[in-house]
């Protein structure tokens, strides 16, 4: 795929599909539109995330229908281009290379739900994310202001 296509299909992926791949999937779905089929998976699920939830509602993005699914659970498995949030999640990654042929992108993401303290701590820490994945979803899709 040529760097200034845009690809049909992305799947974001990271652990637990419980933070920071549902926040990548919510954000470039909120600037593509349908445009782009985005969906997220983990290599294992927990509960999706309340304070993933709260900082995506701060920038109109809802994700409280967001239910965490692993790799395993993926309804569609065709995609251009999957976009690996943790080193787990960039091994389950390649090893679906194997049968698909698309591109696969590491971007190496703090997991923000490790941080102690109190809640505005942790809520900061998980909008340091979210505004770090928003720039580099702009950059990489090439949407206004991400240059």
């Amino acid at each position: 795929m040529f760097s200034d296509e845009l690809p049909d299909a992305v799947l974001f992926c990271c652990t637990q599909n419980a933070v920071r791949s549902p926040m990548a999937e919510g954000i470039l779905k909120s600037l593509m539109g349908t445009k782009i089929y985005v969906d997220s998976a983990g290599v294992r699920t927990s509960d999706a995330d309340g304070f993933m939830m709260s900082v995506m509602e701060e920038i109109g993005v809802d994700m409280t229908n967001h239910r965490p699914k692993s790799f395993d659970e993926l309804e569609d498995t065709y995609y251009d281009l999957i976009i690996a949030l943790s080193p787990e999640a960039q091994h389950h990654a390649i090893e679906l290379t194997r049968t698909m042929a698309c591109d696969v992108e590491f971007w190496n993401t703090f997991d923000p739900s490790i941080i102690d303290g109190n809640r505005d701590t942790q809520l900061d820490a998980f909008r340091q994310v979210r505004d770090q994945l928003t720039q580099r979803i702009k950059k990489r899709f090439q949407v206004d202001g991400g240059a």
